[in-house]
């Protein structure tokens, strides 16, 4: 799991950060350098997840496990235990039912846990799993781990003109490049990465960009961020699903909570060896760069789009409308433990949010059944 927080008051203020001299940090340094001297930060995140052959996801690390011990750097639910597939499982087993498809499609597969589970447990009700995923080393590990389904699941670099199925995205919203906007003395603007003697620095410049709501002047200076790239992301699924369901768990709030005048630091985090920090200029490429959903922008976009909304509740009220503690007295073997860490609030299960959209027609969807939260967003 992923933890909370905010950039460190260090970056927030701008102080400079140490500069190690390897690929990527130079790749970003040209790349500034070609840009004028500053360059956005999501195009430096961009650049430190998802330069090919440098960037976080792009390496051979392994980011995803259960314990530091075994290299990795922060746990999923699919990871920690297979009760969130079996259980994500009757979710989508409904929606090919109620759209009439056999196919699913996973984006930002991660280790292959998720789609793992998805399919011991669909069986013959899934003829095709497709994953969608930048990382060409997570490739290799989601072939080994997806061996015994291989005739089903295949792999692509560009989605086709038209799309029918299932998409599941699990912690992949909060991956995508997010816009800094920075209040400072009352004026806005974009903070983005400059070079300041030989090293990465904060830098702003004036912009007429703005967070969607408006933030009370009274709170002071204030830094947050604006899903531009993954709003983008949700049209252009709306545009290529024929027919279909997609449901997408990440941590996040609604915009009123997002935009919170406390909320005055940010989202944006780094994970390393299960452990987090706020420093997004130190060690580039060696640790994972996160930032919380807008799930009121990611409905929006939906909606404007031609998507309808199915539903969007926490993802402890999502998994036990699935059927979870069901599923549990099935698996007794599995800890239960892991279940809680699933489901309870002080854990993954309120931080962690579900939003159910479809393409072709509207049900209701078994995990929004109880607790939806729609009218938050």
């Amino acid at each position: 799991m992923k933890a909370q927080g905010s950039l460190a008051s260090e970056a927030l203020n701008g102080t400079a950060l140490p500069l190690k001299a390897n690929g990527l940090e130079a790749r970003i340094m040209r790349r500034i350098e070609d840009a004028g001297g500053w360059l956005g930060f999501d195009r430096f995140m961009e650049l430190a997840l998802y330069a090919p052959g440098l960037g976080y996801y792009a390496s051979s690390a392994r980011q995803f496990g259960l314990m530091p011990s075994s290299g990795s750097d922060f746990v999923t639910a699919p990871e920690l235990s297979p009760l969130f597939g079996h259980t994500l499982a009757r979710q989508v087993e409904q929606a090919l039912a109620e759209t009439g498809t056999d196919e699913i499609w996973e984006f930002g597969a991660g280790s292959g846990a998720l789609a793992l589970q998805l399919l011991d447990a669909l069986g013959g009700k899934v003829k095709r799993y497709t994953i969608v995923d930048l990382s060409g080393a997570l490739r290799e590990r989601q072939q080994q781990a997806l061996a015994r389904h291989g005739d089903k699941v295949r792999w692509v670099d560009a989605l086709p003109e038209r799309m029918r199925g299932v998409i599941v995205g699990n912690e992949v919203l909060d991956s995508m490049p997010v816009k800094l906007l920075a209040r400072v003395g009352g004026n806005w603007n974009e903070r983005g990465v400059a070079l300041h003697q030989g090293q990465f620095s904060f830098a702003d410049v004036p912009t007429d960009l703005r967070p969607p709501v408006a933030i009370d002047s009274a709170s002071g200076d204030y830094l947050t961020e604006i899903h531009l790239e993954a709003e983008a992301f949700i049209r252009t699924i709306a545009d290529k699903l024929e027919r279909g369901a997609a449901f997408f768990i990440d941590y996040g709030f609604p915009e009123s909570e997002y935009y919170h005048p406390q909320r005055h630091m940010g989202t944006v985090m780094c994970h390393r060896g299960h452990q987090s920090d706020g420093n997004p200029l130190a060690d580039v490429g060696g640790k994972d760069i996160t930032a919380h959903v807008n799930f009121s922008g990611i409905a929006l976009a939906a909606q404007d789009a031609g998507l309808d909304v199915l539903g969007y509740t926490s993802q402890g009220r999502f998994l036990i409308n699935c059927g979870l503690l069901q599923i549990k007295e099935q698996q007794k073997s599995t800890p239960l433990a892991q279940m809680d860490i699933l489901i309870m609030e002080h854990e993954m299960g309120e931080l962690f949010k579900v939003l159910g959209l479809s393409a072709g027609g509207s049900f209701d969807a078994i995990g929004f059944a109880r607790g939806d939260r729609t009218h938050t967003l």
